[in-house]
């Protein structure tokens, strides 16, 4: 089973792209446009989504760094499973998310839980559906297991043109999904919907937020 070498030519594409800002940077003299925003001495994460697996026959997800290293992986023989793990680039489980159905079949709820547990859930996810009430930009809600009444995040955009925000409880942003372009010729070329940008601001867990961009595949794709 081959499945380095679609990586391999997506890494570089990556790899090459964020090469050529940084040249662009050096001969320009100016703050550039860039992966990788600054507080501090900190800085935010940003990964290069790309909605394929890198198993044949699969669906799924592979998501690189900055560097053109494999970061996370998703592969699912089911097109839209009730359960879908989220691995490291070994292939061990980070986090799992379970979809259950609310009672008469009337919406869904999300659970994430650590590694491969079905016991504890990290939080509960809810996908905003009355667009009569509360904010309309409003794609789903994150609670805690030890509050369930109080949304600890707010999802607010739309994924399906992959322009998002997840705002905390204070209404600052911890993570943006935006599409991915490349600046070639100064002329920005769009990577399609498929292949996008996952920005992860300090003190936010990386892991975390690619859970909320499954969830938030599995309610709007």
């Amino acid at each position: 089973m081959r499945v380095f070498p679609r990586l391999r030519s997506l890494s570089r594409a990556v790899h090459q792209e964020q090469v050529e800002q940084e040249k662009e940077r050096n001969n320009n003299d100016e703050y550039p446009v860039i992966k990788i925003q600054e507080e501090g001495t900190l800085k935010s994460t940003c990964l290069t989504v790309w909605r394929k697996s890198l198993v044949m026959n699969c669906k799924g997800f592979t998501v690189i760094d900055s560097h053109g290293n494999l970061v996370y992986r998703v592969d699912n023989y089911i097109h839209n499973p009730n359960e879908v793990v989220l691995m490291d680039a070994s292939g061990n489980s980070v986090l799992t998310i379970c979809r259950r159905t609310k009672k008469l079949g009337f919406g869904h709820s999300w659970y994430v839980y650590e590694g491969e547990g079905r016991e504890s859930p990290i939080c509960c996810v809810k996908k905003h559906v009355n667009i009569l009430q509360g904010n309309p930009k409003v794609q789903a809600y994150v609670y805690r297991r030890h509050k369930p009444c109080v949304a600890a995040f707010t999802v607010e955009g739309s994924y399906a043109q992959r322009t998002c925000k997840v705002l905390d409880e204070c209404g600052s942003e911890v993570a943006q999904i935006k599409r991915k372009e490349a600046n070639t010729k100064n002329v920005n070329v769009s990577f399609g919907m498929d292949i996008f940008q996952l920005l992860v601001h300090p003190g936010f867990d990386p892991a975390f937020a690619m859970a909320l961009v499954l969830l938030l595949d599995q309610m709007f794709s």
